[in-house]
């Protein structure tokens, strides 16, 4: 088998492995998840969404940037894979522990007088500690091994499933809900690091002079995550504030159904990400075609799931959630379109690492931070959840699309992601 044959045998295998345990997990979340929403009611259900929108915005401190090296950190320097990914572990233990004091310090002044609020969170907060160990499954990714962390974390997620289950069974309060993240990263850590010295992985070992070099590339990631953390998640933080939970329970439904299915896109990008990297030096001429056809790929399956909870959004709603749940079908209806542009941006981080333009990423989530933040200020107080939704909407197609075009070192991934949407040089 030749190099090419062999590289899309591995990618097929690597997406398949992927899809296949999401595939499962999806149809648990399913099934549980209506189970939770419909026993928390919308106004708990809104309370856990934004416990969970806290420990998200807080995610790109935690991570410091570095999932988006690790990677190719491996590529080029695959003799220190143990200090690399030992010192990865570190540096984002000393990071979780203190995102997780920020947060408990943050809900307790703005939520002050509402200890329940500030009890939810605070438990929420407790799963990004253990979110650390999600650095082996890039080593897995790297080793075309994501069959490992496909069985790793379906048997996290039936674990956690079952624990929901036993809470609905006991009509449990909606704090031991906001346990579950904690429960599902631990299991997760468990199997990972089983898995990592079963696989023969290399010993951990933390380096200063690597967590220099990791951090100095990863920091140029880190201001762009925080960005991407502000206008990903203060649309249900500005909700809380300005329209109430119930509100937010809504608008998280209809964030659900839309990301219920993107296992898929993430799947296929994290299968073809090695290979981007590994053709950038090789063969230039087919990795700017790789590229093309990953934006298409991610472009036009996005369009497709769009369309359809467009015309059948109350439809899946009703049958999904109940009469209770259906003010979120507006919202629905146009955060679905959300998610073609969102994943046509984490697709490109593949073409960013490659051609060492990390330092870009800072301005133009900045500037996509600050546009989101007054967009939500302008239609939250008019329309709720559908003005928060048509501010990520629009936010997410100007970071995609129109922001890249303000410096000329971004302007040859816009044009393949405009090729790549007029399907143009990818066969």
């Amino acid at each position: 088998m030749n190099l090419k044959a062999l590289i899309k045998s591995k990618e097929i295998q690597n997406a398949g492995w992927l899809i296949g345990g999401r595939v499962v997990q999806m149809g648990l979340s399913l099934i549980v998840g209506i189970l939770t929403a419909r026993y928390l009611g919308p106004s708990n259900y809104g309370l856990i969404s934004y416990g969970s929108a806290y420990v998200s915005f807080f995610s790109a401190l935690c991570t410091l940037g570095l999932n988006s090296v690790i990677i190719k950190d491996f590529v080029d320097n695959p003799e220190e894979q143990g200090e690399a990914i030992g010192s990865a572990l570190l540096m984002r233990f000393v990071s979780s522990v203190m995102s997780a004091f920020m947060i408990v310090g943050f809900v307790a002044v703005f939520d002050s007088g509402e200890p329940l609020t500030i009890a939810v969170v605070a438990l929420c907060s407790i799963g990004s500690i253990f979110h650390i160990f999600e650095i082996f499954n890039y080593w897995f990714q790297y080793q075309y091994k994501s069959r490992v962390t496909a069985v790793a974390a379906l048997v996290a997620y039936v674990v956690t499933s079952a624990y929901k289950i036993i809470l609905l069974v006991a009509e449990k309060s909606v704090c031991w809900f906001a346990l579950a993240t904690s429960v599902d990263y631990i299991v997760l850590a468990i199997f990972l690091l089983a898995a990592y010295k079963k696989h023969d992985g290399k010993k951990l070992k933390f380096s200063r002079a690597k967590s220099r070099s990791l951090f100095n590339v990863s920091r140029h990631y880190l201001l762009s995550a925080i960005m991407v953390s502000i206008y990903g998640q203060t649309d249900k933080l500005m909700l809380k504030h300005m329209a109430g939970e119930t509100e937010v329970g809504y608008y998280a439904i209809a964030m659900t159904i839309c990301s219920i299915w993107t296992f898929v896109l993430q799947a296929i990008i994290d299968s073809i990400y090695p290979t981007i990297l590994c053709l950038k030096d090789e063969n230039y001429s087919k990795y700017e075609k790789k590229n093309r056809q990953l934006y298409a790929i991610v472009f036009y399956i996005s369009i497709f799931v769009s369309l359809f909870f467009l015309l059948f959004g109350e439809l899946v709603v009703n049958i999904l959630y109940g009469a209770e749940y259906m003010s979120s079908v507006k919202v629905l209806r146009i955060v679905t379109w959300y998610t073609a542009f969102s994943f046509l941006g984490v697709a490109r981080n593949a073409w960013i690492v490659s051609e060492g333009h990390q330092k870009y990423l800072k301005y133009m989530y900045v500037c996509a931070a600050i546009l989101n933040i007054i967009l939500n200020l302008v239609f939250i107080p008019y329309i709720g959840g559908v003005g928060a939704a048509l501010a990520s909407l629009i936010t997410q197609i100007f970071s995609s699309i129109i922001l890249p075009l303000l410096f000329k070192s971004m302007r040859p991934n816009v044009k393949l992601i405009i090729d790549a949407i007029l399907l143009k040089g990818i066969k």
